[in-house]
């Protein structure tokens, strides 16, 4: 079997956990999900030779425990500044930049005390990532990410939008 192939399939199993993480109300739940969808991920990257995306998967597992435990705003940037310093050093062109940004708000999004706000910026983090895996050729990247915003939106419409029955 291929490493694109095995990619793929590692992509297919962090579905399960996107799918589950905004089905929860509570934030910590989400983080699990998250943090666990992240390190499949981040090994679908080592597999494709895409070291910035790569590293900053990792590095999203570690700051997903990180904000199950704390919401900083000192924690937070540590880790905006780690995102960046690892996109300088492990550079690849505008994929790069792409996964860099997508990271910074994933980061944001993750250290917001309120699952709204978390979700908000997810949506945005999601975003870039399609653009990124669209442009990295993983098909599987792509459809994770869309069933990743569906999944999202799916959340957001039960638990804000959706008149409530009381």
């Amino acid at each position: 079997m291929t490493p694109f192939i095995i990619s793929q399939i590692l992509v297919l199993l962090a579905i399960s956990f996107d799918l589950m993480s905004f089905q929860f109300k509570n934030r910590k739940y989400i983080l699990i999900c998250f943090s666990l969808a992240s390190l499949l991920i981040s090994t679908h990257f080592i597999l494709l030779e895409k070291w910035t995306a790569a590293s900053l998967m990792a590095l999203a597992v570690i700051r997903f425990i990180a904000s199950y435990f704390s919401t900083s705003l000192k924690m937070r940037n540590l880790f905006i500044t780690l995102t960046i310093l690892i996109s300088i050093f492990t550079f690849q062109g505008y994929l790069s930049i792409i996964s860099c940004i997508a990271a910074i708000f994933g980061t944001l999004g993750s250290f917001h005390k309120e699952d709204k706000q978390l979700r908000q910026l997810m949506m945005i983090c999601s975003l870039l990532w399609i653009i990124h895996n669209a442009l990295s050729l993983s098909p599987a990247a792509v459809i994770m990410e869309f069933l990743f915003i569906s999944s999202n939106l799916f959340g957001y419409y039960r638990f804000y939008i959706k008149p409530s029955n009381n």
